[in-house]
């Protein structure tokens, strides 16, 4: 039997949208070989097909809201949720963040927990804040967008924040740089998982120019 992976994308009101479709798009379209891609981009695949199966998570699992406006209904609540075997954190804006830190720290217990059981954690963008505030990041090297570098670094000056590059790989976490930077991170574990043809034939399926990590 073909191995799969579990990915949860965590969920909170006022998320950046693109920080989530991104990941997303990518981990469901991802094909082992070339001729199991036109099934996997159509509506014809079995979820057993995918190398992926993915879901997302919230506090409460109640309806939410994109920074968009854009209604989202996560699949599970915090205490329904299943292990996960990646693990995808989404940015939104400071002030959203510096809520979740201070007021719902349910959702920091939350992401330092998945660690301990998942084999990947990755973030996107301001994502990288969260997995910070839980812990995770401390010695190593990270990235986020470009407009929070300094309040990064000076929030946790035990990070090693690196300003270029799409992504930083750490082995167990990776970080992602702006929006956009989720789909590079996502075709990077794609690569590490299946391989540098399943990424380029994903990466293809996508219309996505591949980009270098940090």
């Amino acid at each position: 039997m073909k191995q799969q992976w579990n990915v949860g994308i965590l969920l909170y009101d006022h998320v950046d949208l693109t920080d989530v479709s991104g990941p997303y798009e990518v981990f469901h379209v991802a094909a082992r070989a070339a001729d199991d891609a036109p099934k996997l981009l159509s509506t014809r695949a079995a979820s057993d097909e995918h190398p992926f199966l993915i879901r997302t998570v919230s506090s409460n699992g109640q309806l939410l809201r994109a920074n968009n406006g854009l209604r989202l209904q996560p699949d599970y609540a915090f205490e329904q949720a299943p292990a996960f075997d990646i693990v995808v954190i989404p940015g939104s804006s400071l002030i959203v963040l510096d809520q979740i830190c201070t007021q719902e720290k349910e959702v920091i217990r939350w992401i330092a927990r998945a660690s301990t059981h998942c084999q990947l954690m990755t973030s996107v963008c301001t994502g990288a804040f969260l997995l910070a505030e839980a812990g995770l990041l401390d010695g190593k090297r990270a990235t986020t967008h470009w407009s929070a570098f300094d309040r990064f670094e000076q929030r946790f000056p035990q990070i090693q924040l690196q300003r270029t590059g799409k992504f930083v790989d750490e082995g167990t976490i990776v970080t992602a740089g702006g929006v956009t930077s989720g789909f590079n991170m996502a075709l990077h574990v794609v690569e590490r998982l299946l391989g540098e043809d399943a990424a380029q034939l994903t990466a293809r399926g996508i219309d996505f120019q591949v980009a270098s990590r940090a």
